[in-house]
């Protein structure tokens, strides 16, 4: 005899999976806009930039912000020269716990471009 799925207890631990995974994603999006920098923005201005950012029809600019975010993201794993350690690069770096090591970093300024 076949047994007898409880799909009130499955579709209860897929809400807490999605929970979960939401929650995580939250916190995610939190810590990048640290490492950027741009937590240093107020939230009214953040928003602003993120919604001219998605409305934008210019394909060269969104191509330079993923290349620009492409080489944050390769950056953010490696050891820092001695020279940005004093200031030089602006830049921010993620270590393993997600947190900024370098809080204030530049990089909020973005390409200085296009909307």
């Amino acid at each position: 005899m076949r047994k007898v799925r409880d799909y009130d207890a499955e579709l209860k631990a897929l809400n807490d999976k999605a929970r979960t995974l939401k929650a995580k994603r939250v916190e995610q999006l939190g810590q990048l806009v640290a490492a950027t920098g741009a937590d240093a923005l107020d939230a009214e201005t953040l928003a602003g930039v993120l919604l001219d950012a998605i409305g934008s029809k210019d394909a060269g600019a969104k191509e330079a912000w993923r290349v620009k975010g492409a080489a944050f993201f390769q950056r953010r794993g490696r050891k820092p020269v001695p020279s940005e350690v004093e200031g030089g690069s602006g830049t921010a770096a993620i270590d393993g716990s997600g947190a900024a090591t370098e809080p204030g970093g530049d990089a909020a300024r973005g390409s200085g471009g296009t909307s």
